[in-house]
């Protein structure tokens, strides 16, 4: 199992769209998000096994809460400071060239940013409550979009309707919202947790979302939000992200605070792996939408891991 270690704190891990075998880490500062970094990183096969090697990195005064890849630029990404910023990098430049462009209109930390899939734009979510929407043909956000009461802590382009989006609130509540008409549409109330802090879309299908709260995972109908359609709790503590998988529609994985990766049959509300590769809190994954299976975490402990999901109720630790 391959891994790479970073000098700041692991906070998001991305693959690219473009290249099979790419990925973007995002890095931070322990205390105060002062300094971080942008890793890019290509897995390649030796005879002796896969091999992380470090391609390009960014260094930022704040550090990287959030980062996405371009959907429909290869070599392009975008990250979210703790100072409120956002950037975009152009990857095959060298450092002295970046970042390309950036934005200053979030006055607290910005902690989630998510490209569309189809458009050359991309949403920003910041502590300040506001959800920002920006294009790379101006420096001014296009649309800022406010009802929240609290911070937002994530954004998610709907995958299969990409005028949609979600949004995931410490307000409690997550937002549906079309940008066609710039409005929320729909209210999902979620009385029983204490603040939302991830949300995703089921690749498979548009009206299934997922939220994150506390050690809860909850998979909402978006047609009837009275109740979720599944409410359950594996983590020990508090879950930092979720994602669907990009190949088998009831596969869900997430990470928290105890330090692990767990997948899930969201459908049975059973775990079916459990990853214990990890010495502190992981607030990074990601799925390979080119290779089924491959999986990427990105945690407080320094280091990025890059595996192969295993056969069901597996467990896979880390090496002594």
């Amino acid at each position: 199992m391959p891994s790479f270690r970073t000098r700041f704190k692991g906070k998001a891990v991305r693959f690219s769209r473009f290249d099979i075998c790419r990925l973007l880490v995002g890095t931070c500062g322990r205390f105060g998000g002062r300094r971080g970094r942008l890793h890019v990183l290509d897995l390649y096969a030796t005879r002796r096994g896969d091999v992380v090697n470090e391609v390009a990195a960014f260094d930022t005064v704040y550090g990287v809460s959030d980062c996405c890849w371009s959907e429909s630029h290869q070599s392009l990404a975008v990250s979210a400071l703790t100072d409120g910023t956002v950037k975009l990098w152009d990857v095959s430049l060298p450092p002295v060239l970046n970042p390309v462009s950036y934005f200053c209109e979030h006055y607290d930390d910005a902690c989630s940013v998510d490209w569309n899939p189809v458009s050359d734009c991309f949403l920003s979510a910041s502590l300040d409550s506001q959800i920002k929407l920006w294009t790379l043909d101006r420096s001014n956000s296009s649309y800022t979009f406010q009802r929240h009461s609290d911070s937002v802590y994530s954004v998610a382009w709907n995958a299969t309707d990409p005028h949609v989006f979600a949004s995931a609130s410490g307000d409690r509540t997550a937002c549906l919202w079309d940008v066609r008409d710039n409005r929320c549409f729909i209210v999902i109330h979620d009385e029983k947790t204490r603040q939302l802090v991830s949300c995703g879309w089921n690749t498979y299908n548009q009206f299934h979302l997922a939220t994150a709260s506390g050690s809860s995972i909850h998979v909402w109908d978006i047609r009837t939000t009275r109740s979720p359609l599944v409410d359950f709790s594996g983590h020990d503590d508090t879950v930092c992200r979720i994602r669907f998988s990009p190949h088998q529609p009831s596969m869900l994985l997430s990470c928290s605070v105890d330090n692990t990766v767990r997948m899930w049959d969201w459908r049975e509300e059973a775990s079916i792996a459990r990853y214990d590769l990890h010495t502190d809190r992981v607030y990074g994954i990601d799925m390979s939408v080119h290779i089924e299976g491959l999986i990427a975490s990105a945690g407080w402990d320094n280091l990025v891991h890059i595996w192969r999901d295993r056969p069901a109720t597996a467990t896979l630790s880390r090496s002594p």
